[in-house]
């Protein structure tokens, strides 16, 4: 059952992916045309086209399929064949589905297209069922129901589902195959509460996802509590709700007034060595022009005053010699 060892498919570390969830996921391009001609079908025969992409899917009723046609199952072959259009295979996948993640999308995706012409149904199991055999879920049962009527490729909601399946909900919701992954799962009792389903020729295998599954992400919220506390306290969230005490509210509070201040130091920083870095260029070019200026200066003033000039005299030279040497030292 999906989700039931780690709130994912069985065999998918829990969480995985409703019924396997993986890997390949096996087909999803390959439908949109199959979808347009089972519709194009239906329209023919004056049914309505299933609304799977533009509505949420259907709830199941409580007492199952409602038909005068007898109950009987199409084989494997007739199956992967291709069944009429209004008579697709009917396929079940169950699960906890808790976190509803990519995981249990893929599986989903699997059970979906493991023939050319499939209703998908999934059973969600309660939280009281849920509890007795699994543990806690975060999302309740009716958050987890409907999380499943809006994922794009399941066609119908069975609530309430049973842990192990019995002949009599097989037959109630007309089912010819079930879809999981086929790793044996050990519960309530039993060593696998699929065997029978295997044993009677209507189990289907689908593909595991790995690196993710529901555990795993409750896993990265409990290593980082802090972190997703002081989160959701900066988010509005109160003290009484995240159901955290007073002494670690105000720590929490105060490590996010060291964070802000932290930022604000380090953005006052960049700042700061940018503002220094212009002055520096600015300076540089600044002495670079007052050198050449001086050298012309300099440069002039010898041309007019020098041993050569017009206005030198010997009573200027001892004076000369001191302006240059000082307008040298100012430069250096």
């Amino acid at each position: 059952m999906v989700g039931r060892r780690r709130n994912g498919p069985k065999g998918n570390r829990g969480g995985g992916g409703g019924g396997g969830g993986g890997g390949g996921g096996g087909g999803g391009a390959p439908r949109q045309p199959q979808q347009q001609n089972q519709q194009q079908q239906q329209q023919r025969r004056g049914q309505k086209p299933r609304q799977t992409l533009s509505q949420p899917a259907i709830f199941a009723r409580a007492k199952g399929s409602e038909t005068d046609v007898p109950y009987e199952r199409v084989t494997l072959e007739q199956a992967r064949k291709g069944t009429p259009a209004d008579r697709p295979v009917r396929v079940y996948a169950d699960g906890i589905f808790d976190l509803f993640h990519s995981g249990h999308a893929r599986a989903l995706m699997q059970a979906k297209n493991l023939f050319p012409n499939a209703h998908l149904i999934v059973g969600v199991c309660s939280d009281e069922l849920t509890h007795k055999y699994k543990g806690y879920t975060v999302m309740t049962e009716d958050e987890r129901y409907d999380a499943l009527r809006h994922c794009r490729y399941v066609d119908e909601v069975v609530r309430d589902a049973p842990w192990t399946l019995s002949p009599e909900f097989l037959k109630m919701h007309r089912i010819d195959f079930v879809a999981h992954d086929d790793i044996p799962y050990t519960s309530a009792g039993s060593e696998d509460v699929y065997k029978h389903i295997k044993d009677a020729g209507m189990f289907v295998p689908t593909k595991r996802t790995e690196g993710i599954s529901t555990s795993d992400l409750i896993t990265r919220i409990v290593r980082d509590y802090d972190v997703y506390v002081r989160r959701n306290l900066q988010r509005g969230y109160t003290a009484r709700e995240l159901n955290v005490g007073f002494i670690n509210e105000k720590k929490y509070r105060l490590q996010n007034q060291v964070d802000k201040m932290k930022e604000t130091v380090h953005t006052l920083e960049e700042k700061s060595k940018h503002l220094v870095h212009r002055v520096e260029e600015k300076s540089h070019d600044l002495i670079l022009k007052w050198e050449e200026k001086s050298r012309e200066f300099i440069g002039n003033f010898l041309e007019l005053f020098g041993p050569e000039g017009a206005w030198v005299s010997a009573t200027h030279v001892p004076h000369l010699l001191g302006f240059c040497t000082h307008i040298i030292h100012i430069i250096h």
